[in-house]
C-alpha cells in the first residue's frame, strides 16, 4: 500500500424545528452573522428575547436548526408576513451556518426545509433579502433559480428613529 490511508466518518446532519434549549446557540449564530455582515454592534437581540419571541405565548418566528452530533451548527429563521396581493407569505430572515461547516451542503438543507415550510403553510411567496456584496449568497440563491429582484428599495426606521417621530394630534 502506498501512502497513508484516511478514513472519513460520514457527517449526519439533522434538521429539526428549534426548541427552547437551542436559544443560546441560535443567539451565537446570529452574532456570527452580524460579525460577518460587518455590524456586530447593531445586534441588540438577547437569548431572553429570542426565547420569548420564538417559544413564548405569542410566538412570532419559527426556527429550524441544523445539528451534527447534537451540536447546533446552522439555523434558518422565518416568520409570517402578509401581502395584499398574495395573502400569507413566509419571510426567511436568515440562514446561518457556522464558518467551520460552510460549503458542505448544510445551507442547502436549511433552505430546502424553509421551502418545504412555506409550502406546508400554503404561502403565496417565500421571500428573503441578500446583501448586494455577498456574492457567495447571491450565487447560492441563483443555483436554486430564485428571482433576485433589483427593483425594490428596502426602507426602514430604527428604534431610535421611531422614538423621534412625533405626529400632530
Amino acid at each position: 500500500m502506498n501512502g497513508p490511508v484516511h478514513y472519513f466518518r460520514q457527517m449526519t446532519i439533522e434538521i429539526t424545528e428549534a426548541v427552547p434549549s437551542d436559544v443560546n446557540d441560535i443567539h451565537r449564530l446570529i452574532f456570527e452573522l452580524a460579525t460577518f455582515e460587518r455590524a456586530p454592534e447593531e445586534m441588540v437581540i438577547t437569548p431572553e428575547i429570542l426565547l420569548n419571541d420564538g417559544f413564548g405565548q405569542n410566538k412570532i418566528f419559527t426556527c429550524f436548526v441544523a445539528k451534527i452530533n447534537k451540536e447546533v451548527i446552522g439555523i434558518a429563521l422565518l416568520y409570517t408576513k402578509y401581502s395584499t396581493w398574495k395573502g400569507k407569505c413566509i419571510f426567511l430572515e436568515d440562514i446561518v451556518v457556522t464558518e467551520k461547516y460552510r460549503s458542505q451542503g448544510i445551507g442547502s438543507k436549511l433552505f430546502k426545509r424553509s421551502i418545504q415550510f412555506a409550502k406546508d403553510q400554503n404561502a403565496g411567496r417565500l421571500e428573503w433579502q441578500v446583501l448586494d456584496w455577498n456574492e457567495p449568497a447571491i450565487n447560492f440563491y441563483k443555483h436554486f433559480q430564485a428571482t433576485l429582484d433589483p427593483t425594490w428599495i428596502n426602507c426602514k426606521f430604527t428604534r431610535e428613529q421611531l422614538e423621534l417621530i412625533e405626529f400632530e394630534a
